[in-house]
């Protein structure tokens, strides 16, 4: 079908066509509802309105998600995580979020505000973020956490924050419900390093990149998530050997 007959048949300018063609305006609803049965395809026009829909919501600029600065975002990662069983998380730049003590957070968060230049309510976050630590020891919730070791090296905060922060991974480390896995620098690479990315059960998946955050929710891209962790898992040490290289990068800040 020639974009001519298209807009006839949706009551267009060929012009609309052309645009929405080469993604230079994104579709309405009732445009892609239009589309569709000018195709004779009306019975896919709610999966594409949906996934429609889904790219829009998916990727979303940091700038954006703090607005009106980091609480409302660290109030509803919270919610995210009461109504989540399993999480597993990766991290290969900082400390995960809900691992984080106050002097860490505010370090971290303070240059995350800096460079965003978004507006600054870096207390009222880190009382948010700092909370989440309550889940660790809730019956009906369960954490599995690979780090890289370079992440216990780089210092936020002064060396009493960093010494804080590391023994914390010790103490969350003894709980029935926690799994902390630490890949050793030398580790043979089964896995390159990857951005920061939590797993909501099976769910969704949030992957935090510079500039956004990206939320997944497609089943095939949550089982790439869920390939990549084990893998990453697979190669982390436990137990006291990660106890050991969490005791290093303390000696460290000493």
């Amino acid at each position: 079908m020639k974009g001519s007959e298209l807009a006839a048949r949706c009551g267009w300018s060929e012009s609309k066509v052309s645009r929405i063609t080469h993604t230079k305006t994104p579709p309405s609803d009732d445009d892609i509802l239009r589309w569709c049965v000018a195709c004779g395809a009306e019975d896919q026009a709610a999966d594409i309105i949906a996934a429609n829909r889904q790219a829009d919501e998916m990727y979303v600029q940091w700038r954006k998600v703090h607005r009106d600065g980091m609480k409302r975002a660290q109030d509803a990662e919270m919610e995210r995580l009461e109504q989540t069983r399993l999480t597993r998380v990766y991290y290969s730049n900082v400390i995960p979020g809900v691992t984080q003590r106050r002097g860490y957070a505010t370090s971290l968060m303070t240059a995350i505000t800096r460079f965003q230049e978004t507006p600054n309510d870096v207390d009222a976050a880190v009382e948010s973020r700092v909370a989440r630590s309550n889940l660790f020891r809730r019956a009906n919730h369960r954490f599995a956490m690979v780090l890289e070791e370079t992440v216990l090296h780089y210092p936020f905060g002064d060396a009493d924050a960093m010494r804080e922060q590391l023994g914390f991974l010790l103490e969350i480390m003894r709980l029935p419900r926690v799994s902390l896995g630490i890949i050793p620098r030398n580790a043979p690479r089964e896995m390159w390093p990857l951005e920061a990315f939590y797993i909501y059960d099976d769910r969704q998946v949030m992957a935090e990149l510079l500039s956004a955050v990206v939320t997944i929710t497609t089943p095939g891209e949550i089982a790439s998530y869920d390939k990549a962790f084990k893998i990453l898992a697979g190669m982390a040490v436990y137990g006291p050997r990660a106890r050991h290289l969490i005791q290093q990068a303390i000696h460290s800040f000493e």
